[in-house]
């Protein structure tokens, strides 16, 4: 049973956090904080894991030097943030080499099919992270979407309550920004001629919602105890509108 001093430690602690406290090492960490933590960093680290297992599939793809080397660069550095990740939760007694081990990371279900179907038990991976990814355009147009949506939930992740996280992500924060510019980069590029505006617009609908699911629902039940922990800060709903304006915003500069 939980001694009355250590519920009094607990409370202390939480009320640290709430007021934007920062841990700095595992032992400092209550239970249902670890929890809360190792789940966000389990679901980074497993979508970014699949992403770079999915945009190497997509360098073949790639019509020229400049678009390969760009697609390259994508998943290595994915599989490198990933590695950073793994390494905080190694702290925290993970078996880092099982850990990468324990999905195929480039498994994908069918592009129409329900993602619960085809989830595996302790895949944490975003739900956008499910789904094949056809052709050059239909990979460049993915990368836009949710690279503007890593961008956004970045600002959440720099800001998290455990220190030598939130140092991580900081570190992260600035190629990821990179990975969704060179996206746009190529997007531009396949939207000069009438035939690749089209397919952008194609992969553009089938994309938008399923990198919108990502962001959660809205009111969600879970976001008053992230808050509460500082692993959290803006709602669902209010990054899922920060996305969408930013999206707008940069399409409409290609007529998109």
């Amino acid at each position: 049973m939980t001694s009355e001093g250590a519920v009094a430690d607990m409370i202390q602690i939480e009320e640290y956090l709430e007021q934007g406290g920062v841990l700095s090492a595992p032992d400092n960490a209550p239970a249902r904080y670890r929890g809360e933590l190792m789940r966000l960093m389990s679901s980074f680290v497993d979508s970014e894991l699949a992403a770079s297992a999915g945009f190497a599939n997509a360098i073949n793809h790639a019509p020229g030097i400049k678009e390969r080397i760009a697609a390259s660069r994508i998943t290595l550095e994915k599989a490198d943030h990933a590695e950073r990740v793994l390494k905080v939760m190694e702290t925290f007694g993970t078996d880092i080499q099982r850990y990468q081990r324990q999905h195929d990371w480039a498994a994908r279900v069918a592009r129409d099919a329900e993602v619960g179907a085809g989830r595996q038990a302790g895949d944490m991976r975003l739900s956008v992270f499910h789904y094949p990814i056809t052709g050059w355009t239909d990979a460049v147009v993915m990368n836009v979407l949710q690279g503007l949506a890593t961008g956004v939930q970045m600002m959440e992740l720099t800001a998290v309550s455990y220190g030598p996280l939130a140092d991580v992500f900081r570190e992260i924060a600035p190629r990821e920004t990179r990975h969704a510019e060179l996206g746009f980069e190529g997007l531009e590029r396949i939207v000069v001629t009438p035939e690749g505006k089209a397919e952008a617009e194609v992969a553009l609908s089938y994309w938008r919602p399923r990198v919108a699911a990502g962001f959660g629902t809205a009111n969600s039940s879970r976001f008053a105890t992230l808050k509460k922990f500082g692993l959290r800060h803006s709602p669902n709903e209010e990054l899922l509108g920060r996305w969408e304006a930013q999206l707008a915003d940069r399409l409409s500069t290609i007529g998109l």
